[in-house]
């Protein structure tokens, strides 16, 4: 294996994530917190760009990080057009899709900018891994109801698709040997169904589909959704905050941390255990959802994120879907050293650089 030095991006909604990976071994991290106040007072997300490049290079020069020993800059892939899994150089049209947002708009359009910026001046190549707009969905998957609004697939591929490699490595075998159901726990939830290397299904965690999240309403009643959008009481962008951003725990209980909710229900608190429950009861219907797509063949359900940290949630999803397969949790999100792993596995030829369309 030859030695590589990777610099991580990864754009969150309210902080930007960076690391140093020497291979697969991360040397250095750190999350720069961005206040609501300084995300809100831009208009759009792209006009965040400067700000952020800043403050990455700023967290370098402090640290006497010398630039010159980087291989490649990588950051986590946003929407852009849908691909197929895997490891994407990041392009002009690439960087025209992110900023028009041409799947939606996130933070994460950020990264391959940001990534391809700082490499063209450092001489380097740019990538992005697993994208959010990773499409794998057999045609069955595309049907939604009605032709209007075909399913999509946004979600966390990067971390289910890290997750499933360290199972079937800990199962003796690789991704594409095994069937996989993949909850990954964190602000929004998607719940992914991989077969044999390829994720078929997954609920659109973005946009209202699936179930309920600590931010997000997940799939909802669409006549209380209509009545809401000509109640002439929100704008559209209102209304979208109300239900992404502000919908789940946050609008029941009026916080997205998981563990006040707990704290909650430790002190007796029955209407947040009810909710927190309900959460639990609607991931665990989700992945139901997924085993009757496998037709019941499935080899392991895996429970990934930062949710994935509470025993309390991970047992009563566990009381309901254990019936189906063995159940294994991966605390945490694995993001940035799947990013390296990722292009690390191109550099040295164990996997293809894939083409994007």
């Amino acid at each position: 294996m030859n030695n590589y030095t990777f610099l991580i991006i990864n754009p969150g909604s309210t902080s930007t994530k960076i690391s140093i990976f020497e291979n697969d071994i991360e040397t250095m991290t750190e999350t720069i917190r961005h206040s609501s106040e300084k995300i809100n007072s831009y208009k759009e997300i792209y006009d965040q760009f400067d700000f952020r490049k800043d403050l990455i290079m700023d967290v370098l020069k402090n640290k006497n990080i010398d630039l010159s020993t980087f291989t490649a800059i990588i950051a986590r892939g946003g929407n852009m057009k849908p691909v197929v899994g895997g490891t994407y150089e990041v392009n002009e049209e690439m960087l025209n899709d992110l900023k028009i947002g041409v799947m939606g708009q996130h933070a994460s359009n950020l990264g391959g900018g940001l990534a391809y910026s700082i490499a063209s001046e450092l001489g380097l190549k740019a990538y992005v891994v697993d994208p959010v707009v990773v499409d794998e969905f057999e045609p069955l998957a595309r049907i939604s109801g009605t032709p209007l609004i075909p399913r999509k697939s946004k979600d966390h591929p990067l971390n289910q698709r890290a997750v499933a490699r360290e199972a079937a490595k800990e199962m003796g075998g690789k991704y594409d040997d095994f069937n996989f159901i993949i909850a990954h726990l964190g602000g929004g939830i998607s719940v992914g169904t991989h077969k044999r290397g390829r994720m078929i299904d997954v609920n659109n965690a973005l946009d209202g589909d699936g179930p309920m999240s600590p931010e997000r309403c997940g799939a909802i009643p669409f006549g209380g959704v209509i009545d809401l959008c000509y109640s002439g009481e929100y704008t559209k962008k209102e209304l979208r905050k109300k239900l992404v951003g502000c919908g789940g725990l946050v609008g029941y209980l009026g916080t997205n941390d998981a563990r006040e909710v707990i704290k909650r229900i430790k002190e007796g608190d029955e209407y947040s255990k009810l909710i927190y429950e309900a959460m639990a009861y609607q991931i665990s219907k989700e992945i139901g959802a997924s085993s009757a797509v496998l037709k019941g063949d499935v080899d392991a359900i895996l429970l990934t994120g930062g949710l994935a940290y509470d025993s309390i949630l991970m047992d009563w999803i566990k009381d309901r879907v254990e019936f189906i397969a063995p159940v294994k949790v991966f605390p945490g999100e694995h993001e940035m050293k799947a990013l390296a792993c990722g292009v690390l596995r191109v550099l040295d030829n164990k996997e293809k650089l894939q083409m994007s369309k």
